[in-house]
């Protein structure tokens, strides 16, 4: 049987953003602070569930010194609302704090610790708490819940039955209700193309599983084929000889020089200079000045999309998928320095309204330009300074314009944002190209990670 631990851990709020809340007049607060809350699941060995003195100073050094509240947050008129992850999902946070705790020794008694915070709103008895405009600010409905009470315990730390294999029948009919039923977006080629290998006479000659569907969905998606980029174009009736991606790669075509690798690994290698580092001598295993070319490695994505609806989150994912890949460049790479770009709508900043700006509002299902550029570069910066690589260098600006074409009038600018991620890294020569022969055709994939949702799921499979 599973025991539960709650304490409460340090301040959620820095100064600044609690200042900014107090003193946003269409909140009406009078003082706010939060608390984070820590939540841990302990295994019930021989008949109980409880820390001995030492592994309970274990936790406590991991998570920092238990606090409380000061007592002029227990008034009438102070609310309480409690922020955690979204029931069934395993936050960030979580994987990496109960990581810490099996290092720090704790594997055999804590299962899993998880994070939420805990806010004391003060209001005036006349306006009370104006909820819905404040919950906006303090969570990210995409991932996490609110509530006025503290969450079941049970259920925060539930976990489901896996589901079992299910085998799809390689039939026209039977792919099109799993690609409605799975969500795949397939089109009918893809479709066909399916068909066509797990045929009894094609390359796979069996039924498909519903994992081997999901997992060609996301590999052979926009996001990862850029199809669109790959795309025929017609513009003003004349049929245009390159498409999109040839044409970004005319420049590389004609200018090879320089170039280690490009448009065939997850980020571009380019030659570099001599230079010295450290690094271990494998006969000997002593650390020795070596002396050798060094070549760089660069990388840029975006993460539009992400940044969009969860700002936080999306731009620290972007940034996340860059140093991966990046990372992952031939046999192994070294990131070094990253960059993080923004371009979005109007800020309209309130009170600081600029004569420039257009205050059209914005679709429901995304953020807007302010929210974003509050949030996303901490995200991105956040992720960088987690693994170790600063965040450097970067850019950011907004558009909304109202243009006459055809005309009729319309708006263009950056309401769906652009989320640059990107960065610089080095290699060894001898590792800056794949090996071809190492993986030969045929030969199995092992997936590996813990419990994800699908968009990670999706940028899983296309690694």
């Amino acid at each position: 049987m599973v025991q539960y631990l709650t304490r409460q851990g340090g301040s959620a709020l820095s100064e600044f953003r609690r200042q900014a809340l107090i003193s946003d007049s269409k909140l009406s607060i009078e003082d706010i602070q939060g608390r984070y809350m820590h939540f841990v699941a302990l295994y019930d060995t021989n008949g109980q569930a409880e820390l001995s003195d030492a592994q309970q100073d274990q936790l406590n050094q991991i998570l920092g010194p238990a606090t409380t509240f000061d007592a002029k947050y227990e008034q009438d008129n102070v609310h309480t609302i409690f922020i955690t992850p979204r029931r069934g999902t395993i936050s960030p946070w979580s994987s990496k704090a109960t990581s810490i705790a099996e290092v720090c020794g704790l594997s055999r008694v804590v299962k899993r610790i998880e994070r939420g915070i805990v806010f004391k709103i003060k209001t005036s008895r006349a306006t009370g708490l104006k909820r819905e405009r404040l919950s906006k600010l303090l969570y990210d409905p995409m991932t996490q819940a609110c509530d006025d009470k503290l969450p079941t315990l049970e259920l925060m730390f539930a976990e489901g039955t896996p589901a079992p294999l299910k085998t799809i029948e390689n039939s026209s009919a039977s792919l099109q209700n799993a690609n409605k039923e799975l969500g795949l977006a397939l089109d009918d080629s893809e479709i066909e193309y399916l068909i066509n290998a797990y045929a009894e006479v094609g390359p796979l000659a069996k039924n498909p599983t519903d994992v081997e569907l999901f997992m060609f969905a996301q590999i052979n998606s926009e996001h990862c084929r850029h199809k669109q980029f790959n795309a025929h174009w017609t513009i003003d009736g004349k049929e245009k000889s390159q498409t999109l991606f040839e044409m970004i790669r005319t420049t590389h075509k004609h200018n090879p020089q320089w170039t280690v690798s490009a448009y065939s690994d997850n980020a571009a290698v380019l030659d570099g200079v001599k230079g010295s580092f450290w690094a271990p001598s494998h006969s000997t295993g002593e650390w020795a000045p070596t002396n050798e070319q060094i070549y760089n490695v660069i990388k840029v994505e975006t993460h539009n999309h992400p940044t969009a609806v969860s700002s936080f989150p999306g731009a620290a994912t972007g940034s996340g998928g860059e140093l991966r890949d990046e990372g992952s460049v031939g046999r192994g790479s070294r990131p070094k320095a990253g960059l993080c770009g923004f371009s979005v709508s109007e800020l309209c900043i309130p009170e600081f309204a600029q004569p420039w700006e257009l205050d059209v509002g914005k679709p429901g299902h995304i953020s807007d330009g302010l929210h974003i550029m509050l949030e996303g570069p901490l995200g991105s910066s956040s992720f960088n300074n987690e693994f170790g690589r600063p965040c450097l260098i970067g850019y950011f600006r907004t558009l909304l314009a109202q243009i006459v074409v055809g005309g009729i009038s319309e708006l263009r600018g950056y309401h769906k944002p652009i989320m640059l991620a990107g960065g610089i890294g080095s290699v060894r020569p001898q590792h800056a190209l794949k090996d071809p022969n190492l993986v030969p055709p045929g030969a199995h994939i092992i997936v590996l990670g813990g419990p994800a949702m699908l968009i990670g799921l999706g940028g899983g499979a296309a690694s």
